[in-house]
């Protein structure tokens, strides 16, 4: 029992410690793995049951603050996505295979630090489904929602743990892009009713999403073909992410989209032959 608890404490200890990045490993939400678990915890338990904490509390009307979260997303996804994308090119970074320079130089320090940022956005990300809640919109709290918000977490607090930089900035650039495009969106729309007619291009978030997990599953199978000395553990485990949500997503755009616009199709050709029989 005690070899056993010695095994563990050790394997923790090389975890924690001896495998993380020195650069990295004190800043803040990176040094435990137990920052990250203890979040999706309480955020799992929180959306499995927030019918009942919200049951004797009225529906909120918060349009400001969700214009606001949305507009300061939309600054924050766009400063991501020039800061990964500006560093790796000053950089000289290879977009087919770079490696982390572990180096406490400036340039490696500044995507450390971008990839520490997009890390910390995931708990920021969390406020959206406090939001749903306190609009009563629980049908946006779904198995994709809350399982995306949970393992991204995890993820990029491996990332940022173990390898904050080198072909993470690719990952953390794409998406940052996409979420700008995201919540510019989700801002427009929270304005109200009256901008809907701006708002066709809902489904095209989905297709760059969808995109997004095709690019990502192709780059990083490329990398393990070529032997790329980027983490080859990460590589295999955003393969194994990229088709889960590359699934889910794919589900929901034909939910949406597809049999959705079957269904009100169907249901205008049978009221169409219904006021044609009376």
């Amino acid at each position: 029992m005690e070899s056993s608890f010695h095994k563990i404490m050790e394997w923790y200890r090389l975890v924690v410690d001896e495998k993380a990045d020195p650069r990295t490993e004190s800043w803040p939400l990176v040094y435990s793995p137990w920052t990250p678990i203890g979040t999706a915890m309480l955020y799992v338990l929180f959306c499995s049951n927030v019918r009942q904490y919200m049951a004797k509390m009225p529906t909120y009307h918060i349009r400001p603050a969700l214009v606001t979260y949305n507009m300061m997303m939309v600054a924050l996804s766009c400063y991501m996505t020039y800061e990964f994308f500006v560093t790796a090119y000053k950089s000289g970074y290879n977009l087919l295979c770079q490696a982390v320079d572990f180096a406490p130089n400036p340039l490696p320090i500044r995507m450390a630090s971008v990839c520490w940022v997009y890390y910390a956005s995931k708990y920021v990300e969390l406020l959206e489904t406090v939001m749903f809640a306190l609009r009563k919109k629980y049908s946006q709290i779904t198995f994709l929602h809350v399982y995306h918000h949970t393992s991204m977490i995890f993820i990029w607090w491996m990332g940022v743990k173990y390898c904050a930089g080198g072909q993470t900035f690719l990952f953390g650039g794409i998406n940052s892009f996409v979420h700008a495009v995201m919540y510019t969106y989700y801002g427009l729309s929270a304005i109200g009713p009256h901008m809907q007619k701006y708002l066709w291009w809902k489904k095209y978030i989905t297709v760059l999403q969808l995109s997004q997990f095709v690019i990502l599953f192709f780059f990083c199978i490329q990398s393990l073909v070529t032997g790329c000395p980027y983490a080859p553990w990460m590589c295999k485990l955003m393969i194994g992410y990229a088709v889960t949500l590359l699934l889910l997503f794919l589900n929901f755009y034909m939910q949406a989209y597809i049999f959705q616009k079957k269904t009100t199709e169907n249901g205008k050709v049978q009221m169409n032959g219904h006021q044609k029989h009376n």
